[in-house]
């Protein structure tokens, strides 16, 4: 997340209720209407007593886990091949991801982040003829979509990416108004006055600056971003160590006294139950929220129509500096069925299968194929339509350098959540922390 978010899987399932999971899977008629090119599909020969086993994240809305079950079911069916499919929690994925690579043994596929597949390009089976029939079908792949996957500087895919969850502000209406709001001002300063004032009013925003896998590095990217900074420079050397990094320490530490408190704790759940339970007006995150307050009670459904989304402030950039926490698909090589894997991530990927997927999710998981951009259900509500364009998006963790095995690294260790955690509570200066990440960074950057 690069400023992204994820939700709370308590909040989902409690909101959602036993009763109506049965009715998330219902397909609609207007959901298949994907506009599609002509493309013969590539021919994957099944191995002979093929079974898979998939690992990825867990759910952060109920539709998620019901409609991939359901499709993978489906494959099932169909092609008569068994498929496990199991869901870890979001901080124990990576771990996971390790052992598998390490010993060679474990999931054929694994639905990891990002740049995830950049760290074990050597351990993954080539992607491209199945990336080249998906792109050249579907209208082409996102700016992000190709970043992440393809090994970077060459047309190689390593991976496909089925989605990403994007941040936009998250805000309740009524309480912006109650101080003079109609909408989030898109500047430093407007931005900072408005948080004084729902602080004030006892409506507080609230900003993950703990170790939450999405929040906590999409907020330091989007106070990185928003001030004109970047971690590297185009040729991948550390610019963390810049007088705009410095300007965005010091306007952390003018936002955090703003913030609720406890933010520090804060893991990728924590805003998402802070806003459902009503202790915070604002927050950075995905559809998730809005999802589970429109499936809850009557109370929950009338917050959710008091809840607004916008596209996250720009501050000083020139695009909005923003991204997303894309879910990668990565087959390894240690598979005995890789022709089976492929046919099971085209199935996917097809509209029969994907777009009631990413219809019932509300776009959580934004769409890495153009096409899909374009189906009815982004039309049917308003308030989704900042999440539309999330991965058709310049920024990614290791802006503005390559996407390397050592670039990610500097995200999955929290450098920069912890450079601004430290000037936030005072513990650093803003000269101190910057010096000291760009030393951690820099240290990554060599590996």
């Amino acid at each position: 997340m690069s400023l992204t978010r994820r939700g709370s899987l308590a909040l989902g399932a409690a909101a959602i209720g036993t009763a109506n999971i049965a009715t998330i899977g219902r397909a609609r008629a207007a959901d298949l209407d994907v506009p599609t090119a002509d493309v013969k599909a590539p021919e994957f020969k099944i191995e002979p007593g093929a079974t898979l086993r998939v690992l990825r994240p867990a759910k952060f809305v109920e539709a998620d886990e019901v409609w991939f079950k359901e499709n993978t079911k489906k494959f099932t069916e169909k092609t008569g091949i068994p498929v496990r499919a199991d869901f870890v929690g979001w901080e124990d994925l990576r771990p996971q991801i390790a052992v598998t690579a390490n010993t060679g043994a474990g999931p054929d596929i694994i639905l990891g982040f990002g740049a995830d597949p950049q760290i074990y390009a050597s351990k993954l089976l080539p992607m491209n003829d199945l990336a080249e029939y998906l792109g050249k079908k579907y209208g082409g792949w996102h700016t992000l979509a190709q970043l992440y996957s393809k090994k970077w500087g060459t047309n190689d895919w390593l991976s496909i990416p089925m989605g990403g969850s994007g941040g936009a502000s998250v805000y309740r209406i009524s309480w912006l108004k109650d101080v003079g709001y109609s909408s989030i001002p898109n500047d430093h300063a407007g931005f900072l006055a408005m948080c004084a004032k729902l602080k004030a009013s006892g409506h507080p925003a609230g900003f993950a600056l703990g170790h939450a896998v999405g929040d906590g590095n999409g907020f330091a990217n989007w106070l990185l971003w928003s001030h004109g900074a970047s971690l590297t420079d185009a040729q991948g050397k550390v610019s963390l160590d810049s007088k705009e990094t410095i300007a965005a320490l010091k306007y952390a530490k003018e936002l955090y006294p703003h913030m609720i408190p406890g933010t520090l704790s804060w893991g990728d759940p924590s805003n998402n139950k802070a806003f459902a339970a009503g202790e915070i007006s604002l927050t950075f995150n995905g559809v998730s929220i809005y999802y589970a307050l429109k499936k809850g009670d009557e109370k929950m459904q009338a917050m959710a129509n008091d809840t607004g989304h916008q596209v996250p402030p720009w501050g000083v950039a020139k695009a909005a500096p923003s991204s997303a926490t894309v879910m990668n698909a990565m087959t390894f090589k240690h598979t005995k069925y890789p022709n089976a894997a492929k046919e099971y991530l085209r199935f996917m990927m097809e509209k029969e299968q994907y777009a009631p997927w990413l219809a019932n999710c509300l776009g959580y998981w934004s769409n890495p194929l153009k096409a899909y951009g374009k189906m009815a259900f982004w039309d049917t509500d308003a308030k989704l339509k900042p999440y539309i364009g999330v991965m058709d998006t310049q920024y990614y963790d290791s802006y503005k350098g390559p996407i390397t095995a050592a670039a990610s690294a500097v995200a999955a260790n929290y450098t920069l959540v912890d450079m601004f955690a430290s000037v936030a509570t005072g513990n650093a200066t803003p000269e101190e922390a910057v010096k000291q990440a760009a030393k951690a960074a820099a240290r990554y950057l060599k590996g």
